[in-house]
């Protein structure tokens, strides 16, 4: 597994990660047992960082993540948290430090620790971006030991660059794929350039960059991917990265054309996120065996000219339209 040096939280982490999205809900189905057994699969691969949310389940996926981290103790794992979605109504003021400290502290319960490794507020409404105490009193969290870095999650490339301006911020995280690369025209050369780590989320645009859906593909009532293609209960580029499922599925199958041999098409998609340069990458996993060929694409070689190109084609034709616009 490669890792990435990031300045600005002081320490490594793996080009691959794991995302705890799917632990906590809003997919499929993911018992107890089998969280636990990814996670460990996960770490077993060499993945140190690992992504959960306290919206996640409302803390199902961060207190599967501390029960897991209450068996690797001496592993060496990194754990990012974020904290802001649990706000109703989910407004500017609502990011504030008596929320902060309420939020953490739940958040420190849950996954068993005295002090947080990495808080990110989470995709905040735009507004807020704009206002010093939002970041002031992430400070304070840190002077108070709550935690030990921050960072943000955002939307929009245009929310990443306003973030940038902080020079305490340690990492920001971002929707950034095959199918999503606006990311790399401002955010990642100005955030490398600054030490800051991006990781990059929504990493196989909610499974399409795995190849394996078609236009009949159907998923379980309880998954956003469901309820969210029109965006009617979350940002909509947060489900498919904002394409239109059946473009996605046409694009995709252009790319699993490309693919490797010895590769799946969802590690192709994994290794180009490492090839532009990010930090790290979140894919989430429902099974341990998921987990393994994920962290697997953090192993294999460089991506050639022919096949960058021809990604970036696919792109170019069949999806920039429908995204670069927005984000």
């Amino acid at each position: 597994m490669r890792s990435n040096d990031v300045s600005r939280l002081g320490r490594s982490v793996s080009a691959i990660g794991q995302g705890c999205w799917q632990l906590g809900g809003d997919w499929a189905e993911v018992g107890d047992d089998t969280a636990q057994e990814v996670l460990h699969a996960a770490a077993d691969s060499g993945v140190t960082f690992f992504d959960t949310a306290d919206v996640y389940g409302t803390g199902r996926s961060e207190r599967a993540v501390g029960a897991f981290l209450a068996d690797r103790k001496d592993a060496g794992i990194m754990v990012a948290t974020k904290m802001g979605r649990l706000a109703d109504p989910h407004v500017p003021e609502a990011y504030n430090l008596d929320n902060y400290r309420r939020w953490t502290d739940s958040s420190r319960e849950n996954l068993g620790v005295e002090t947080l490794d990495l808080v990110q507020l989470h995709c905040p409404p735009t507004a807020a971006f704009d206002i010093p105490q939002m970041y002031d009193d992430l400070r304070t969290l840190v002077a108070e030991g709550r935690i030990a870095k921050w960072g943000v999650s955002v939307e929009t490339t245009d929310e990443a660059m306003r973030a940038l301006e902080e020079p305490d911020l340690a990492t920001i995280q971002i929707i950034l794929n095959v199918f999503r690369r606006k990311p790399l025209d401002r955010v990642l050369p100005a955030a490398n350039a600054a030490g800051v780590g991006i990781i990059a989320r929504v990493p196989l645009a909610s499974g399409l960059l795995s190849g394996k859906y078609d236009e009949h593909t159907t998923f379980a009532p309880e998954d956003h991917r469901t309820w969210n293609r029109d965006g009617s209960k979350m940002e909509i580029g947060e489900t498919f990265a904002g394409v239109p499922f059946e473009v996605g599925v046409e694009a995709a199958r252009e790319v699993a054309a490309v693919t490797p041999e010895g590769w799946t098409t969802a590690q192709l998609s994994l290794a180009w996120i490492i090839a532009v340069g990010a930090a790290t990458v979140i894919p989430g996993a429902s099974r341990p065996q998921q987990a393994r060929d994920n962290a697997a694409a953090g192993s294999l070689p460089g991506l050639d000219e022919a096949t960058l190109a021809e990604l970036k084609r696919i792109y170019d034709e069949r999806i920039a339209q429908h995204v670069a616009h927005r984000w």
